[in-house]
Formats: structure tokens, C-alpha cells, sequence
């Protein structure tokens, strides 16, 4: 990805879902917080965020330890509720929804890619990959597995288990596993922190495309400014609020941001 193309990327992706951006066009938002704060005892984690990602956008989070960056993220996702203020996902306010309910739309409409890849050890790839289906009791389409599949980059690996992958080929498998549902949008904790450079960045070219070809959102939270670079915007966190943006993101502005924090 060279900077002219992560540029014109980034303004066309900005000038869309800033225009549509607001209440009369809360379908054009993948994720929505409204004055979200989260406590755990004395201690504030989220204080009155209020924040949207557009549809089809590629944003990343970043922030200093203790800026609140998990906390922000397992209450966008709905893997906490907030203690305050409301978190919506595709215009569904998901703190209305019982725990059962909860569970079904993470599983529909979210995806999740960790640092921890998170496989199962005793499936193989493909398995691993449409586990998320197979729990809500549907079979994969088999064009779009194949198309997923090629994508990540592992048809010669359906049928190997984890322990038989290299780092890089496991983030690709928990990357197929969080697209295989089509979901609204992605969560990527830290995904490349436990890879090299060269493997980091085809990983962050898959979830670019994620983003450029299959219209998907991603939410990356990440401490690394060549990460972050990849995005469209770049949402700083600091003491549990979101201090500034930064549009059309370099490694060299993030890092100068940064130092600021």
C-alpha cells in the first residue's frame, strides 16, 4: 500500500461516512456509542465516549496503557455492557437485549480477531473457520468458504490443526473465522503484535481488503503506528475519552500524536 493510494483511500472513505454521520442516518453506522462510560470500582475506564463508525470504514484506536482501549473495545462489541449510555450495532441498541439475544448478534454480526488467534487446538482450519456458523446451527456457503479461503491465502491448509500452522497462517485462519459470517463489522484486538513485520503486514493487507473489496468495518485497536497507518482514521484515547482524530493517517503523524498523549 503506498501513501498516494492510503491517501485517496482514506479522504474517499472519510468524505463518505462523514455525510452520513447523525441520527436521521444511523443505518449508514456500523457501530454507534452514545455518552458510553464504563467503572470497575473507583476506577472510570470509559468516561463519555460518544463515537460512530461509518459503514465501511477502517478505523484504528490507540492510546497509552490505561487509555481505556479494551474497555472501549469490549463495549463497542458487546462483549461488556457499559455502565452508562448506550452502544449500538447496525442501529440495534444492544444493551435492550437479553443475554441470549446478545450472544446471537455477536455471532451474526460481529467478527473477532485477537492477538491470541484463539483457535481451537483439536479442529483443523476449516473447521476452526466455520465454527461460528456451526454454532448458530447453519452450514457455510460453500462458494464463500472457498472464497475466504482464498482470500487468507489457506487452501492447501484446510486440514491441518493450529499446532501445525505458523503465527502468521493462524491470525489468517481467525480472520477467515470472523469474515465467514459476513458480519457487520470486525474487532481486531492487537492483531499483529505477536508477528513479524513482513507477516504483520499481510495480515493488515487482508483486513484492508476486508474493508476495500467486502465493504466490511473494521475497528483495529493497536499500539503500533505502522498498523494504524493502514487505516482511514486514526481515534486516539487517553484517560478514558477520545481526545482527537486523525484523518488520512501516516506512521510518522500517528507516532508524532502519540507523543502527545
Amino acid at each position: 500500500m503506498t501513501t498516494m493510494t492510503a491517501d485517496a483511500t482514506a479522504a474517499t472513505a472519510r468524505t463518505a461516512g462523514r455525510e452520513g454521520l447523525g441520527l436521521e442516518s444511523v443505518s449508514l453506522e456500523s457501530v454507534s456509542l452514545e455518552s458510553v462510560s464504563k467503572t470497575y470500582g473507583a476506577v472510570r475506564a470509559l468516561d463519555g465516549v460518544t463515537w460512530a463508525f461509518p459503514r465501511g470504514t477502517f478505523t484504528a484506536v490507540m492510546g497509552p496503557s490505561g487509555s481505556g482501549k479494551s474497555t472501549f473495545l469490549h463495549c463497542a462489541s458487546g462483549l461488556d455492557r457499559p455502565s452508562e449510555g448506550i452502544v449500538r450495532i447496525g442501529g440495534v441498541d444492544i444493551g435492550g437485549l437479553g443475554e441470549a439475544k446478545r450472544t446471537v448478534l455477536r455471532r451474526e454480526r460481529i467478527g473477532f480477531v485477537f492477538q491470541a488467534f484463539n483457535l481451537i487446538p483439536s479442529m483443523d482450519v476449516e473447521k476452526n473457520i466455520t465454527l461460528p456458523l456451526r454454532l448458530g446451527g447453519t452450514e457455510p456457503d460453500p462458494a464463500w468458504l472457498d472464497d475466504v479461503v482464498r482470500r487468507v491465502g489457506l487452501g492447501d491448509r484446510l486440514r491441518h490443526r493450529p499446532s501445525e500452522l505458523s503465527g502468521g497462517q493462524q491470525q489468517r485462519a481467525a480472520i477467515a473465522r470472523a469474515m465467514i459470517t459476513r458480519p457487520e463489522v470486525v474487532f481486531a484486538d492487537e492483531p499483529t503484535g505477536a508477528l513479524d513485520p513482513r507477516t504483520a503486514r499481510d495480515v493488515l493487507r487482508m483486513l484492508r481488503e476486508a474493508v476495500d473489496v467486502a465493504g466490511q468495518t473494521l475497528v483495529l485497536v493497536t499500539h503500533d503506528p505502522m498498523a494504524a497507518a493502514w487505516a482511514d482514521s486514526v481515534v486516539f484515547l487517553s484517560r478514558g475519552r477520545i481526545v482527537d482524530e486523525l484523518a488520512a493517517p501516516t506512521a510518522s503523524a500517528v507516532m508524532d500524536r502519540w507523543e502527545t498523549l
